[in-house]
């Protein structure tokens, strides 16, 4: 069940992540006044492991807790159950980012609802914080070739990634609504982290009306997700341990957003496994073999690319994916 309040509740802002549950029952979103309109959308916690959203927002709202928004703000704050347990989502419990709907699957009706009174009270733009859990650089992504989406993903890093899958994330369906942008801010807890996404916020809540003048793509890296890699779940997985049937090399965390040539190697097998990847195109058809292959026991990349959010985290892995492969998406390119 959703909540929707019209301020904040006593004493939440003093509350970390892991003591949400004390104060909200569930998924709650609030409604905040400000000095203009409409809104401002920012969600957090939609993965209970992912603390850097609420840590950065409770710090930026203590600095207006005696004078006015400069923009009305919405706030959704998702998994507070999860967030309890520091997991991404518990036992039971969809992903939080992955049922927001799409075009071939209907909105959870929590999200749904958050959706249903965002569009009818209207919303300027959307913000979505997430943490990564392998080492990444900090990076923005977009889901369309948009001036207004790309500009809020620009006072966010000059790495910009655009996806359109997975389907059902957050951004997509406020996609439909207003421009939305997801920002990626490292590794959960680290202080760097909390104050990039404390000083973008401060930017996102200053703008007044989107630029006019064409943005200047020259100064963005923009990427774009072809593929996405899962580990079949018939397998064991561990990394640098050659007892599991596949073992991801411990340093694979460096390779994210670095061009990597056929040939590269991410991992071994053991004797017998020959598609140790399930590797899905952005429309949906099994390229595992025009993407990896194993030689001499080890999985290496057939072809040139550029990998994202590889991480040494096995449960993460088994829940949501390995990595996902990237190439570099034409400047001043439009769909």
């Amino acid at each position: 069940m959703l909540t929707i309040l019209n301020s904040l509740p006593e004493g939440i802002l003093t509350l970390p992540a892991e003591q949400l549950h004390t104060q909200l029952s569930g998924p709650t979103l609030i409604h905040l006044p400000g000095e203009r309109q409409p809104a401002m959308f920012i969600s957090v916690l939609l993965h209970g492991n992912e603390h850097s959203s609420w840590e950065a927002l409770r710090r930026l709202l203590m600095d207006y807790e005696n004078k006015s928004l400069p923009r009305a703000l919405s706030i959704f704050i998702g998994n507070v159950d999860a967030a309890r347990m520091n997991q991404r989502f518990i036992q039971g419990q969809p992903d939080f980012n992955r049922i927001w709907g799409s075009k071939h699957e209907p909105a959870h009706p929590i999200m749904q609802q958050v959706l249903d009174e965002m569009r009818t009270r209207g919303v300027f733009f959307s913000v979505d914080v997430h943490n990564n859990t392998g080492k990444n650089p900090h990076y923005a992504c977009v889901n369309r070739i948009d001036d207004r989406f790309l500009y809020l993903a620009s006072l966010f890093s000059p790495s910009v990634v655009y996806f359109l899958k997975p389907e059902g994330v957050q951004s997509l369906a406020f996609a439909e609504l207003c421009p939305a942008v997801t920002v990626e801010c490292g590794l959960s807890g680290e202080a760097s982290g909390t104050a990039h996404v404390i000083e973008f916020l401060r930017a996102c809540l200053a703008i007044d009306a989107f630029p006019t003048k064409p943005l200047d793509l020259s100064t963005l890296g923009v990427y774009h997700t072809v593929a996405v890699a899962k580990i079949p779940g018939q397998y064991s997985l561990g990394i640098d341990d050659p007892s599991c049937d596949i073992s991801l090399d411990g340093h694979v965390e460096q390779y994210n957003f670095a061009h990597l040539q056929a040939g590269a190697s991410i991992g071994s097998v053991k004797e017998g496994i020959t598609r140790p990847l399930s590797v899905m195109s952005e429309d949906g058809r099994d390229v595992s073999d025009l993407f990896v292959a194993v030689e001499a026991g080890r999985i290496v990349l057939r072809k040139a690319l550029i990998p994202a959010m590889f991480t040494l985290d096995v449960t993460t892995i088994k829940k949501d994916c390995l990595c996902y492969f990237m190439e570099e998406y034409p400047l001043g390119g439009k769909l």
